[in-house]
């Protein structure tokens, strides 16, 4: 059987050293047939990067696509239009990847027909100490399927059996040319500011295919979890990332789930987010709650005006 060819997407923004040594990482790999796509929002690199992408751009290692707009799900539709491969593969810019990587990955689509997508397992270093790195799951519980509360079950840090699941992490992920080309499913531009839910929201519409999506723990890297740059670009703690964040997971909702499902994730959303219940475990302190409240309904709010308001993109010339 012919090996597929790859198209490794990675988007970044005002990342330096995590993101040089990320494609360090991919060039490195020993599977014979992929391209790397860079889509490079940064307005200004340090010059060591700016040396490095333009060393690796003219010596065709990597396709590089300066843009001057910051999006992680445009920047992730930009890529596809452009990529060749018969997989996407999409991570982060602050990533370490084992060898092997790539051909964990393609495996799945050449032994599986029916897999449309694969979720990769994430050695999230921020995840693995909360847990002690010591929490071990075999089979995911039936609420990692329902799609309305599905976001707090699904862990694909710390399990380790390969088996089917709703949605993917960002960082780790891989589809099948045809869910694009075929079924027209990009990514919806309109989840911002950190872009939390957009990998969510494509996954439930990718439910509209003959497709599944299958989690490999062979397909596995580790994610740095850089505090700055990514698709951070507002703090995690500032007014304006609270209220994207609750925005993202209600738009996810109103585009996707039934009415029941829907008030499922509200107030799992709220009792979590809002009143810092496990697994969120945030303050209990009154003030505390009180602002959490006011973000989730004005990110309420803004999704139903986003929502309802005609859908545009970024530029893809």
């Amino acid at each position: 059987m012919a090996l597929p060819l790859i198209s490794v997407i990675i988007p970044t923004y005002e990342r330096e050293a995590p993101l040089r040594d990320s494609i360090k990482d991919v060039l490195q790999q020993d599977y014979p047939k992929f391209e790397v796509l860079v889509v490079d929002q940064t307005p200004i690199h340090e010059p060591e990067t700016q040396a490095y992408l333009e060393q690796l751009s003219a010596a065709s290692k990597i396709r590089w696509f300066r843009v001057d707009w910051a999006s992680l799900p445009a920047a992730r539709n930009y890529a596809v239009r452009r990529a060749s491969g018969d997989i996407i593969i999409f991570i982060d810019d602050d990533i370490q990847l084992p060898d092997g990587f790539l051909q964990a990955h393609a495996r799945n689509y050449q032994e599986r027909p029916e897999v449309g997508a694969v979720a990769g397992r994430v050695f999230d270093r921020m995840k693995l100490s909360d847990s002690g790195g010591s929490l071990i799951i075999e089979d995911l519980p039936p609420e990692a399927m329902d799609p309305g509360i599905a976001w707090y079950y699904i862990d694909l840090v710390h399990t380790i059996k390969p088996q089917r699941v709703l949605s993917v992490r960002g960082c780790n992920m891989s589809f099948r040319r045809e869910i694009f080309t075929e079924y027209g499913i990009f990514f919806d531009e309109r989840f911002s500011g950190s872009a939390v839910r957009e990998e969510s929201d494509f996954c439930l519409r990718l439910r509209q295919t003959r497709f599944q999506i299958w989690y490999d723990p062979a397909a596995h890297l580790i994610h740095l979890g850089e505090e700055t740059g990514g698709c951070h670009d507002i703090s995690t703690r500032s007014p304006s990332y609270q209220i994207n964040l609750y925005h993202n997971h209600f738009l996810m909702a109103f585009k996707n789930l039934t009415l029941p499902q829907q008030l499922r994730l509200f107030a799992r959303l709220f009792d979590c987010q809002v009143l810092g219940h496990p697994p969120c475990n945030k303050s209990g302190s009154p003030i505390k709650i009180f602002v959490r409240a006011n973000f989730y309904a004005i990110g309420f709010l803004k999704a139903l005006i986003t929502y309802n308001l005609k859908y545009t993109s970024f530029p893809v010339a």
